[in-house]
């Protein structure tokens, strides 16, 4: 058993939980898409394949625009705390509600959108493991065409802030802050092809790639997900700040910290693309933190 077995439903619990739904379940389908471009990458958003095929009564969050704040460099920004709020209402979701959410995409859009949810105080969140990739392999109903849950009002009420801005990420280099890279070997080393702006790691984070906490789409059990949370002091340490590119996949390590009993969590939002927008700004490039 996980720390927070509750942040996690399955395929089966999630079924009995849909026949047995008094009004207040509440199912999101979060799905974007990454695609390859010239300048790194296009994003698209996940509605059509939503529409194509979903869990029966799902609703679609979308994370792309609607809960993104316009920012004129960096995309899949937080929103302003007020924003967010109405669009988790407009979504559907008061504090009563108990939510699931998935992606037919990558589950990192599945812990984006279940942190922007923990960010704004609500706690009965959970993600679908294994994601709808599972819910498909069980052979589980879909339904086609888009569903929508009754607007209401959602106060945020947030205990503290899950998201860590660049000053934050900056003082955490020279503190008791455990920061982790959940990009791929080659980004974190800054060896590949595509990188971000300047190659390299924000210095002194260590590097967990977030598909390493993954398999089929399911988080490792406990023992193994401590085991490498824990060999980069993830567990232990008094705080613990993960980033990425643009603050999406973070959420999946960040995810996976707080589903270990690590509390004290937070997201670079802007993540790299923030970071090396001001020279600056140091970066360490190889295998060493």
């Amino acid at each position: 058993m996980y720390a927070h077995p509750e942040y996690l439903t399955d395929v089966d619990e999630l079924a009995e939980d849909m026949a047995n739904d008094d009004g207040s379940l509440r199912i999101y389908d979060t799905s974007v898409h990454l695609l390859p471009a010239s300048n790194g990458y296009k994003v698209q958003s996940g509605y059509d394949d939503y529409l194509s095929a979903h869990i029966p009564g799902a609703g679609f969050i979308d994370l792309a625009d609607a809960w993104s704040k316009p920012h004129p460099t960096l995309r899949f920004t937080l929103p302003d705390l007020q924003d967010l709020q109405a669009q988790i209402g407009k979504s559907g979701i008061g504090r009563e509600n108990r939510v699931v959410l998935y992606s037919a995409g990558h589950l990192m859009w599945a812990t984006r959108a279940w942190w922007l949810l923990y960010h704004a105080g609500h706690r009965n969140i959970a993600i679908l493991n294994g994601n709808f990739t599972a819910w498909q392999a069980a052979g589980q109903p879909t339904e086609s065409g888009a569903r929508t849950y009754p607007a209401t009002t959602f106060e945020a009420d947030p205990a503290q802030s899950a998201f860590a801005d660049t000053e934050t990420v900056a003082q955490g280099m020279h503190g008791a802050t455990c920061t982790i890279n959940s990009l791929s070997k080659s980004l974190y080393e800054g060896t590949g092809d595509f990188y971000y702006k300047r190659r390299g790691h924000i210095p002194g984070s260590l590097s967990l790639y977030y598909d390493q906490l993954l398999d089929n789409e399911h988080f490792l059990p406990r023992d193994q997900l401590s085991e490498l949370l824990e060999e980069r002091g993830a567990l232990s340490a008094e705080h613990v700040i993960t980033y990425c590119g643009g603050g999406i996949a973070a959420t999946l390590d960040a995810f996976a910290c707080l589903l270990c009993g690590q509390q004290s969590v937070q997201v670079y939002d802007g993540s790299m693309s923030e970071w090396v927008q001001d020279d600056a700004r140091p970066l360490t490039e190889g295998a060493k933190p």
